[in-house]
């Protein structure tokens, strides 16, 4: 037996978990289900939430456990729903790109469309789990519960925190206070709105928050306590990627005391039909990434401005002209959600005027 069989019978939780190396990976047909209990399909796409130590230090690898693994890893998760789930991918979440991010948005498209899934849970590493929920929230179509979960820890660390937090996330797919909510994210006990989250922190728990709403709600033994109830905006903007298996390139540049005009014409000559300039305080710009910006714009290159600072908004026109440039502005969207707006609304126009009318309505 490996060191790794070892550890999972010395520890409970994982005492009936199997690697993906002993594992079909492939997909569970649900099997007869119970009178009355949801069903909940399973998308599993790698992370921390699926990996396993490597010594006794921190180092592990990602994604090696199987979605049924998760499962097996807590038996509580038995007795609320049906399973059937499937491994999509698995990677660390560092990995992720828009080709995954297409592939789950029409597979979960699928499944909330089948009338005998009642919720969606995907697991995923918190990297750039925050940027795959934004995406999913904005072209899911169903008021069905999705939600993801990952884990900072990986399965026999000390106080690994996957279990719980799937526990949470399934909890939450099986709710009916959940529907109608968008895309949502359970990490550590709360539970976040996908357009407002993000990772805080590399290592330290809760490495999860909202800076500018805070948490939708908390997950108590299973319970959720709703802190403030929320609906999806009528404006708020929703694309069909269903003929999609590219989007258009948008590049990130990230401001800094002496940021340089050459970072940006990199992007325009990569190709970029958007830029995100993740500017320092309210989104504000060195004065010659400012030139070069309003140079791009002028050529028909979305400007998004939005800023580094965690907390806080990105208005029109305070410090910056976006009327005379032809900027849009954020919002309280972070640099790493408004490039994947940004490329979804660029599926559809490249007028400033209609960005921003998307990025006010999400």
């Amino acid at each position: 037996m490996t060191f790794f069989g070892r550890l999972k019978k010395m520890i409970n939780p994982f005492s009936s978990a199997r690697t993906a190396e002993e594992e079909d990976t492939g997909k569970i047909e649900p099997g007869e289900r119970v009178r009355g209990r949801p069903k909940i399909h399973v998308l599993a796409t790698g992370g921390t939430i699926a990996g396993r130590l490597v010594s006794t230090g921190p180092r592990y690898r990602a994604g090696v456990l199987g979605f049924e693994a998760l499962l097996d890893a807590v038996p509580a998760l038995r007795g609320l729903a049906d399973y059937s789930g499937e491994q999509v991918a698995n990677i660390a979440s560092q990995d992720v790109d828009e080709s995954l991010w297409l592939k789950l948005a029409h597979r979960v498209n699928e499944l909330v469309d089948n009338p005998d899934v009642d919720g969606v849970v995907i697991t995923h590493g918190t990297d750039t789990l925050e940027e795959t929920a934004c995406f999913l929230d904005l072209t899911v179509r169903s008021p069905k519960p999705v939600v993801l979960v990952g884990a900072i820890r990986p399965a026999g660390a000390l106080g690994a925190d996957g279990p719980a937090n799937l526990l949470d996330a399934v909890s939450v797919a099986t709710s009916s206070d959940s529907a109608g909510r968008g895309v949502l994210v359970a990490m550590h006990g709360s539970l976040f709105e996908a357009r407002d989250v993000t990772k805080v922190s590399s290592s330290a728990l809760p490495s999860f928050t909202a800076p500018n709403s805070g948490p939708l709600g908390q997950l108590i033994d299973g319970r959720i306590y709703f802190g403030h109830r929320t609906g999806l905006s009528p404006k708020r903007p929703v694309f069909d990627v269903s003929r999609l298996d590219k989007l258009p390139l948008v590049g990130i540049i990230y401001g800094h005391a002496g940021t340089s005009a050459p970072l940006v014409k990199a992007l325009v000559d990569a190709g970029c039909r958007g830029i995100v300039s993740a500017g320092v305080g309210s989104g504000n710009l060195h004065r010659d990434v400012l030139t070069a910006l309003a140079d791009a714009s002028g050529r028909g290159i979305a400007v998004v401005r939005a800023s580094r600072v965690p907390f806080g908004l990105t208005l029109r026109n305070v410090e910056v002209d976006d009327n005379r440039f032809g900027f849009i502005a954020a919002g309280s969207l972070n640099p790493q959600k408004a490039r994947v707006l940004l490329q979804l609304v660029l599926t559809k126009t490249q007028k400033p005027e209609e960005i921003q009318k998307a990025f006010d309505g999400y």
